[in-house]
């Protein structure tokens, strides 16, 4: 990560990129991109929490290895919190810090210091962004400040993406209804059945 502020326009160009998406997938990823090239660290990676099995699975990452990423399950409950506490975490070396888990393969991946930060919507922790850098790093308050905006932004355009294929899918199902409804010929009027016409003598009774 360079020694400075991230830059108001690299916030604007990423804000503007994922403000297109429609997936949060998609969302995710160019984020990831977007943070490794602006704030010029070895990778960065997008992870959703699993309310069920309690671990942060990985959406979204650039800049790092299978190997590193399939290391094995996170734990957010009990190592790095930031996904739990909804407060950053900064790592000086991943090798001399209880909360890593797989510190050997965060060698191996040549991983020197870490920041997490929360992915908060609405009030709500959905999973957490992580910026690796090769050499030690010591995270100032604008590195820390700048990936929060970035991580916000990301939670609230995966949020938007949900909301908008949710809206999506039932327009659909509600136009199938209509469709379904509107053109069937089989029903019954309290008309039909009726003669046109009845002779007069019957009328008169």
């Amino acid at each position: 990560m360079e020694n400075h502020a991230l830059y108001y326009d690299t916030i604007t160009r990423l804000t503007t990129s994922i403000s297109h998406c429609r997936d949060p997938e998609e969302v995710a990823l160019l984020t990831a991109e977007g943070v490794k090239t602006s704030f010029n660290v070895k990778g960065c990676s997008v992870f959703l929490v699993d309310r069920e099995t309690r671990e942060l699975g990985i959406v979204a990452s650039s800049g790092l290895s299978d190997e590193y990423l399939t290391k094995g399950p996170i734990h957010f409950m009990q190592t790095i919190r930031e996904a739990k506490d909804a407060i950053p975490i900064a790592i000086y070396d991943v090798m001399d810090d209880p909360r890593i888990e797989y510190p050997e393969a965060a060698a191996k991946e040549g991983i020197a210091s870490l920041l997490g930060v929360p992915i908060i919507s609405h009030d709500k922790i959905m999973g957490a962004l992580r910026i690796y850098t090769e050499t030690p790093w010591e995270f100032s308050y604008n590195d820390i400040t700048s990936a929060q905006a970035v991580a916000l932004i990301c939670g609230m355009a995966m949020d938007m993406c949900r909301m908008y294929k949710g809206y999506k899918t039932s327009i659909e199902i509600l136009k199938n209804m209509r469709r379904d409804t509107s053109f069937n010929t089989n029903k019954w009027t309290p008309f039909e059945g009726v003669p046109q016409s009845v002779e007069k003598s019957i009328c008169d009774y």
